[in-house]
This record gives C-alpha cells, sequence and structure tokens, in this order.
C-alpha cells in the first residue's frame, strides 16, 4: 500500500502576537497540499505576511505549530528552510552581480557545490528565457525579467515549495499575463507546489486550484476554485466569493 503523501504545508493553532499589541495570527489553520497550485487571499493585514515569515523562519509564532513536508520549522528549521523557496513582493535584487550570479550565488547559500550551482543556473536562465542576459546586472533588466529572475532565484536551491508574495503586484497588464505564462509552466513541468498571495482576484482564479481566504489571523473559508466560484445561485467570479467572505 503507498503511503500517504505529507501535505506541503500544515500549520495548525498558530498565534503572533506583537509587542504593539497586534494579534496577527489567532489560532490559524491551514493545510496546503502537495504538487497544488494554492492561493491565500486576504486584504492587508490579514495575517499572510506574517504566516510567510512564520514558515521561513523570519518570524517567531507565540504558539502553534508548521509543518513543511512533516518538517518542524522550529525544531527542524533547517531542513524545513531547504524545502522552501520564497519570491518575495519587494524586488530585491545585488545590483553588483549578473543576473547569472545571482543564481549561482543563491544556489551555493543553500548548500549546492560550485559545479552544481553553476548547472542549476543555467538551467533556470534557460527556462525563465534570461539565457541571453545571462551577463546583465539585474538593474538593466526590464520589470518583467526582474521579476522572472526573482522566482528563479527562489528555485535555484530546488525547493519542492514555492511561496510567491504579490508576484505581479506594480506590473502592467501585459506584464501579468507573461509572467502567468510562465508560473503555468513552471508547476506543470517542475511539479512544485506553489503558494500564491495575491491582491488581484482574477489571478487566483486563473491560476489557483484551491484557495483560503484569510481575515484577522484566521482562515475564514477555503475549498477548490471552481467549486467556490459557483457555489452561489449566479456566482461566476471569485471576487463575488471573496466579498462575500469579507463583509
Amino acid at each position: 500500500m503507498m503511503g500517504v503523501m505529507l501535505p506541503a504545508l500544515r500549520v495548525t493553532d498558530l498565534h503572533k502576537y506583537y509587542p504593539d499589541g497586534v494579534h496577527a495570527l489567532r489560532g490559524l489553520k491551514l493545510e496546503v497540499p502537495a504538487g497544488s497550485f494554492f492561493g491565500l487571499l486576504g486584504p492587508n493585514g490579514a495575517g499572510k505576511t506574517t504566516l510567510i515569515g512564520v514558515v521561513v523562519g523570519l518570524v517567531r509564532a507565540g504558539a502553534g505549530h508548521v509543518f513543511v513536508f512533516g518538517h518542524d520549522a522550529v525544531a527542524d528549521a533547517a531542513a524545513a528552510r531547504m524545502l522552501v523557496g520564497l519570491a518575495p513582493q519587494e524586488v530585491h535584487l545585488d545590483r553588483f552581480l549578473t543576473t547569472r550570479e545571482v543564481l549561482t550565488y543563491h544556489a551555493r547559500y543553500f548548500g549546492l557545490g560550485r559545479a552544481e550551482a553553476d548547472e542549476r543556473a543555467d538551467e533556470l536562465l534557460d527556462a525563465f528565457d534570461l539565457g541571453g542576459k545571462a551577463r546583465t546586472r539585474p538593474d538593466r533588466l526590464s520589470g518583467g525579467m526582474r521579476r522572472r529572475l526573482l522566482i528563479a532565484r527562489a528555485l535555484a536551491h530546488r525547493p519542492r515549495l514555492l511561496i510567491l508574495d504579490e508576484p505581479t503586484a506594480g506590473v502592467d497588464l501585459e506584464l501579468r499575463h507573461e509572467l502567468w505564462r510562465f508560473l503555468r509552466r513552471l508547476h506543470r513541468e517542475q511539479e512544485t507546489t506553489v503558494l500564491l498571495t495575491t491582491h488581484y482576484l482574477e489571478e487566483a482564479e486563473e491560476l489557483c486550484e484551491r484557495v483560503a481566504f484569510i481575515r484577522d489571523g484566521l482562515i475564514v473559508a477555503e475549498g477548490e476554485t471552481r467549486e467556490l466560484v459557483r457555489s452561489a445561485d449566479g456566482r461566476r467570479r471569485l471576487e463575488d466569493a471573496y466579498l462575500e467572505v469579507m463583509r
């Protein structure tokens, strides 16, 4: 009998209090199935950034547990972190490195040897159509290329879970659709679990198989995207479900 596949991310009874009294996470529970393209949707201040910070070890939770493919993100932090790639909302890329060096340095940081890091960088440059810009510095790339490089960097150490925090924030419609094509291909060809946060509900509806709505530090609704869209008479967009839940 085949064993049960562990979820990519399992969060149980997670709490986070900040010194200013903000209770950012209030017993949050969430499970992201392995291999899924999962959307986490909510307004500013809902707890998305805090949750991501806990998952990648940048924020210490007050209580609760986070497991990445079964590894405790606190007790087994190094193993859990190796399984996660994060593409943050803000595009911070070292302007003194070339595009290829951004990728090789990140891969080396996560433990790949020099030869393997070089090979991985070349794979990603090809996969993200950046091969012609290998020797170009990030500040000389177009906005769409910088976004692609940010995602490629997050994948340099071959994580099993990729977290995309507002990956198309601030880009125009054409670039957004270009990134959608890359993300679909990434999920299909590399079999990477993707956790996406976005304020663009049409983006989540276009890309995500499942979504969860977060409000005031709690998951208030979750399900397959197509079922949430069809679950009420006359509802045809994910936006309708979101607005109903967030009232």
